[in-house]
């Protein structure tokens, strides 16, 4: 029973159908790993930070890659050919992926790793196409060619 009627939104809004399809990706998702522990936070208007716990993964450990709107970063970690023998074993260096959906204009401005502490930064930059202007009405210049055309 997950499933949503978005007929309602068609209706009345053009272009949002990528909205059904992260829905649907977001309920197929529920059993997604949660290792390493990240968090996403809001630094500034249309400024976001990812920060993921990586304790034991180094620089060369670690790769980030943006593949058209997804954000995937990876750990593979370089196991050592002498293994120590553990009495307890608490810190988890297991390989990971995980992948994180931009939304449109987002950009990775950079990434950092300190303390164990991969940061992330992104930032919205909206094309000045995109961006609210003021449209006129009659008597432009679209209109004044228009009339000649037609002559």
């Amino acid at each position: 029973m997950r499933a949503f009627d978005f007929a309602p939104l068609y209706r009345s809004a053009i272009g949002f159908d990528r909205v059904a399809q992260l829905f649907d990706e977001a309920l197929r998702n529920d059993g997604a790993p949660s290792y390493p522990p990240y968090n996403i936070e809001l630094v500034a208007e249309d400024e976001y930070r990812i920060t993921m716990a990586v304790a034991g993964f180094g620089e060369q450990d670690l790769d980030i890659e943006l593949v058209r709107d997804t954000l995937k970063v990876t750990g593979k970690k370089q196991r050592p050919e002498n293994r120590p023998t553990y009495l307890h074993n608490g810190i988890a260096a297991r390989d990971f992926e995980h992948s994180f959906r931009l939304a449109d204009h987002v950009r990775v401005v950079g990434a950092s790793l300190e303390n164990g502490l991969l940061n992330i930064e992104l930032k919205r930059e909206v094309p000045e196409a995109f961006k609210p202007r003021k449209i006129a009405i009659g008597g432009g210049d679209n209109v004044t060619l228009l009339e000649r055309q037609a002559a």
